[in-house]
């Protein structure tokens, strides 16, 4: 809150800390200003403004989403995940561990903790990523896209030890983008990594 006020030029804190709380609550969702704007009541541009504060503070983590002109109907808007995933957790009510594993939020925090300790990985390694999400109109979604050497990775999210293997089907939807995308996989709670097929495999979270 003090960097808040001495760098962001915040003056209403009270206001502020509601912002927070409306940001907790859309964890490993897409951004959504007017649900932002008017848990707080606040106007929308100041809901921007605010929001790219906290990530100029390293608070949260914007995931761009996917683009290709080959695509139509892409989203557009990024994902708004917490770089402190017990921080979100407090700011939204989940104050035991034991309450969020069981909590009906409980799939979206563990994809904010899988995101943000990828941004966190590439922030220190000797080489760097594109990290992106992919949604179609359509509702197809894979959470996260990993993108080096002109080539992509991609990831579902899943907060089981044994998730459906099905979903790496929706991969092939990069080839319809006329994108070269090599192994990817199911980052879950599986014990040990077990090939799903020749390209993706069910990757432990606790590999990261």
């Amino acid at each position: 809150m003090r960097d808040v006020v001495e760098l962001g030029g915040v003056s209403d804190t009270l206001r502020f800390s509601k912002f927070l709380i409306a940001c907790a609550a859309l964890t490993a969702e897409p951004v959504n200003y007017k649900k932002l704007a008017d848990a707080t009541g606040v106007s929308q541009p100041t809901a921007k403004t605010w929001l790219h504060l906290l990530e100029g503070l390293g608070v949260i983590y914007l995931l761009a989403p996917y683009a290709n002109n080959a695509l139509k109907r892409l989203a557009k808007t990024p994902k708004l995940y917490f770089c402190d995933s017990g921080l979100a957790a407090y700011l939204a009510g989940w104050l035991t561990p034991l309450t969020l594993m069981n909590g009906a939020a409980s799939g979206h925090f563990f994809k904010n903790y899988v995101v943000t300790e990828l941004v966190k990985g590439y922030a220190v390694a000797r080489h760097t990523a594109k990290l992106s999400y992919l949604r179609e109109a359509n509702a197809l979604e894979i959470d996260l896209l990993v993108e080096e050497n002109n080539c992509i990775h991609p990831l579902e999210i899943k907060k089981s030890a044994t998730p459906d293997y099905r979903e790496v089907k929706k991969f092939a939807v990069l080839d319809r983008a006329g994108a070269t995308h090599g192994c990817g996989g199911i980052v879950c709670m599986a014990g040990e990594v077990m090939p799903l097929d020749a390209q993706n495999c069910l990757i432990p979270c606790a590999l990261l």
